[in-house]
């Protein structure tokens, strides 16, 4: 007999971040329209809403004016419109514009805002709560629960209060069930539950396989002098050479600029360090430049669904469905994902909302598959569907430029038969001894820093004696395969130093793993070239605690 106790929704959702939300605002819109009682929650695994978003980010209110039509009058946090918007190719020295003329008119960001995600996922919860919906922050889904016919039943909190070996400890609380008619699942780009699903129900037989960037940011307090709201910076071009990805910088409110820098994780040097190449980005003298006279104030990284409209698996199954990142609906040339996540929860709570209403509980939610087809969020992903995997296949130049006339192809309605496949990011890496190491200068301290001292900027906090969320199918292959033909990526590729290579001068390596550093980025369960590493959920509330990212 299960120690669980259980609580029962009409909907469950995992994920506080936009589309989460915005499904749970969605219906219990639906609701009031029609006098209906309907039982909603969230699950939010950060100990509170916004702690584990991360984004540039510029969003298009077009799925907020259509959730939230009156969104300017109810104290919202986008309030800084974008008024500038260039492109600057990089060399290592100089900064070239490139002519928006030549970019299709959907890369404008015309009628867009720079904001803080965190802090409109927090304004979105408010929202939501004043209409009844439940919110339960710190709160991990470890577990997908099943019903005797296969179909999903719900989800189960982690247990809290266990050792590292395992043991009960003193302040143990055991997990609660939550049962629902529908469950949403909202986690963002490489969801442990929903990577679960894709395999169980087979999502992924008819779609190309995900690809992934790797996303580090950074808040700086700059010069007032400096600053200009609303002005928006994407670079392309140094320091990266035949690898995809770019930088960013936002200027938003309070004389304060969001910056990162996106490595595509489908790169083939193992000793590139997505870290390190962003630490380099920001001593160009265009970037230093901005920078000097500041401080840094936040750090943060996140993986970014990179596939396109090709890599959206099937997206409803028996008693759930895939919303938002989990699905991955970002648009990459706009470096947008926001508005289409948000959009991807309102189709899905209106597919339930007339399921629940028809009695038809439980089934596949074939509607949302089928409106989502026909919506914008498919219109603007299959523009742009060719753009990463050109540049990935043909590099930084060409691919461009063929990502560029594509795009214009089909912008102008001129039907072009074909769409790139991806390749998985774990499958790309060369060996050791096909590749020159990468001699990265050392952090100065006031521009570029190390991991650890960036880490802590990220407030992360992992309760130390708990049981480790980063784990290893075979605890043989980082030494006898990784270490052996890849000189251990995982060193590199990881944002926050948690795996480290010791023993090596004693001639005994091993590999450690600093879980209590992990900010949940995901990289390490997308990049390992043996997928040996597994990341699963860690007590709720741990992780990083962003406070305005």
């Amino acid at each position: 007999m299960s120690e669980r106790e259980s609580m029962e929704y009409d909907v469950v959702i995992v994920g506080g971040g936009p589309a989460g939300l915005s499904a749970a605002i969605r219906l219990k819109q639906l609701a009031a329209e029609t006098g209906q009682e309907l039982g909603v929650c969230v699950l939010e695994k950060g100990s509170e809403i916004g702690a584990h978003i991360l984004s540039g980010a510029v969003v298009d209110p077009i799925a907020l004016d259509e959730l939230i039509p009156n969104w300017k009058d109810l104290d919202s946090p986008m309030t800084v419109p974008v008024t500038e918007n260039l492109h600057w190719v990089l060399t290592e020295k100089k900064q070239i514009n490139f002519p928006h003329l030549f970019m299709p008119s959907f890369m404008d960001n015309k009628g867009t805002y720079t904001v803080s995600l965190g802090n409109l996922t927090r304004w979105l919860a408010g929202q939501a709560e004043q209409l009844g919906v439940e919110i339960f922050p710190g709160f991990a889904a470890a577990e997908v629960l099943f019903n005797d016919d296969g179909s999903v039943k719900g989800v189960a909190t982690g247990d809290m209060g266990v050792s590292r070996e395992g043991e009960h400890k003193v302040d143990y609380q055991p997990g609660m069930e939550l049962h629902a008619k529908y469950t949403f699942f909202a986690e963002g780009a490489r969801g442990h539950l929903t990577k679960e699903l894709k395999r169980i129900f087979d999502l992924e037989a008819d779609c190309q396989p995900q690809v992934y960037g790797l996303g580090i940011k950074e808040l700086w307090d700059i010069d007032p002098k400096k600053h200009v709201p609303g002005r928006v910076i994407h670079t392309q071009g140094w320091p990266l050479t035949e690898e995809v990805g770019g930088g960013f910088l936002y200027h938003q409110a309070n004389n304060q600029v969001a910056l990162g820098f996106v490595v595509g994780l489908g790169y083939k040097n193992p000793y590139l360090s997505p870290f390190e190449e962003f630490q380099r980005w920001k001593q160009h003298p265009a970037i230093r430049a901005i920078l000097e006279g500041g401080r840094r104030v936040s750090y943060g990284a996140r993986a970014i669904n990179e596939g396109g409209w090709q890599s959206v698996p099937k997206l409803a199954f028996p008693g759930g469905a895939l919303i938002g990142c989990s699905a991955g609906f970002v648009n990459v040339p706009r470096i947008k994902g926001s508005h289409t996540a948000m959009k991807s929860g309102m189709l899905a709570a209106e597919a339930a909302f007339a399921a629940l209403q028809s009695g038809r509980a439980a089934d596949e939610l074939t509607s949302y598959q089928e409106t989502l087809n026909d919506s914008w969020i498919a219109k603007e992903l299959k523009l742009v569907r060719n753009a990463e995997p050109a540049i990935a296949k043909f590099g930084p130049i060409v691919g461009t430029l063929w990502a560029g006339t594509d795009m214009w192809m089909r912008m102008l309605k001129i039907g072009l038969p074909y769409t790139f496949k991806h390749h998985r990011d774990s499958k790309s890496l060369w060996r050791k001894d096909m590749v020159k190491p990468i001699a990265y200068p050392k952090p100065d301290g006031v521009i570029s820093f190390d991991r650890l001292s960036s880490v802590f900027l990220s407030s992360t906090n992992h309760e130390e004696d708990q049981p480790v969320h980063l784990t290893l199918k075979d605890a043989a292959v980082p030494i006898d395969v990784n270490l052996a033909l890849y000189d251990a990526p995982e060193q590199r590729y990881c944002p926050a130093g948690v795996y480290e290579i010791v023993g090596t001068e004693q001639g005994d390596p091993r590999l450690q793993i600093n879980a209590q550093n992990c900010v949940h980025c995901k990289t390490c369960d997308i990049k390992d070239p043996t997928q040996n590493i597994n990341w699963v959920v860690p007590e709720g509330g741990g992780g990083p605690n962003y406070p305005n990212m």
